[in-house]
């Protein structure tokens, strides 16, 4: 199990770091994805916009080095269901933008055509997300080092990601 938690840990983590990482140098771009869903306050678009990526990249390193996995897990689970709900706003009310998921934002003629395969690659993450928050403890983990569990059986066998 510690090897489905570490290929979990590295595919989610390495998504958020890349989405995050090509939204930075374009926060205008971000706040503007945010704004094109038309499901938040203005007041607050601007904020989510530009704080969005840094967490992003955020929770990508921690999963990553395996740090702090389980509330990493749960804030990408989170964001996944946002994402999820945001899609399929957009799409059920007819809207046609980009997801701005790696950047970008705005009116897009095709986005409907995406909008399945967004939204099922976002399950997908979901799904390794949730995987995490249930079983946190995976291989190559820095929590492995910091939090070691000494119950009898991880003592007897020194597999720490039991």
């Amino acid at each position: 199990m510690g090897w489905i938690g570490l290929a979990a840990r590295l595919v989610v983590g390495g998504v958020w770091i890349v989405a995050g990482l090509l939204k930075l140098p374009d926060l205008q771009s971000s706040v503007r994805a945010v704004r094109a869903y038309q499901l938040l306050p203005e007041a607050i678009v601007p904020a989510v916009g530009y704080a969005l990526p840094i967490v992003e990249v955020a929770v990508g390193i921690l999963l990553v080095v395996g740090l702090l996995v389980r509330a990493s897990a749960v804030v990408s689970a989170v964001l996944f269901l946002a994402f999820i709900t945001g899609i399929s706003s957009a799409w059920a009310r007819g809207l046609q933008i980009d997801c701005g998921c790696f950047g970008g934002g705005g009116y897009d003629a095709n986005a409907t055509d995406k909008y399945p395969g967004e939204i099922a690659r976002d399950l997908g993450l979901l799904f390794a997300s949730l995987w995490l928050v249930w079983r946190p403890r995976s291989r190559w983990a820095l929590d492995n080092r910091l939090v070691y569990d000494r119950t009898p059986e991880h003592t007897m066998t020194g597999d720490p990601t039991r």
